[in-house]
């Protein structure tokens, strides 16, 4: 196999195993990583690739909305959902305008979130597969 094989199978078997909690450090992780791309490319005036990337943010946080469940009972449910939409919002300005101070708005909403879903993954990680069960 070559290199790009292997770097895909690795990637897709690492997806397969992943916990719930993980899948969503995975796409925050990616989110953040869109986001400083974007502004980096933005700041370079590389629209092409500053656009690609806020494109592929903004369905990363259509992934994650239509992932959460507000009828779960969560009290902060409603209030991320409504965290998503602005993000979405501001990621279509921010692509439209060519605006990297309004990628660097949403990465500093996104890197707090990734930080603490990261920090929970770890939690529930550590206390083992019977603090896993619902």
């Amino acid at each position: 196999m070559n290199s790009p094989s292997l770097r895909n199978r690795y990637l897709t078997d690492t997806v397969a195993t992943a916990s719930p909690a993980q899948l969503v450090v995975m796409l925050y992780d990616r989110l953040v990583l869109d986001l400083v791309k974007a502004e980096e490319a933005l700041l370079a005036g590389d629209r092409e690739d500053a656009s690609a990337r806020l494109q592929h943010a903004q369905d990363i946080v259509i992934e994650l909305r239509a992932s959460l469940d507000v009828a779960a009972g969560w009290d902060g449910a409603a209030g991320l959902a409504e965290l998503y939409g602005f993000l979405l919002t501001t990621l279509i300005q921010a692509n439209v305008r060519a605006d990297a101070a309004l990628a660097v708005t949403c990465r500093g909403l996104v890197e707090p979130l990734r930080d603490a879903w990261r920090a929970a993954a770890a939690e529930a990680g550590a206390a083992g597969p019977a603090a896993r069960v619902g």
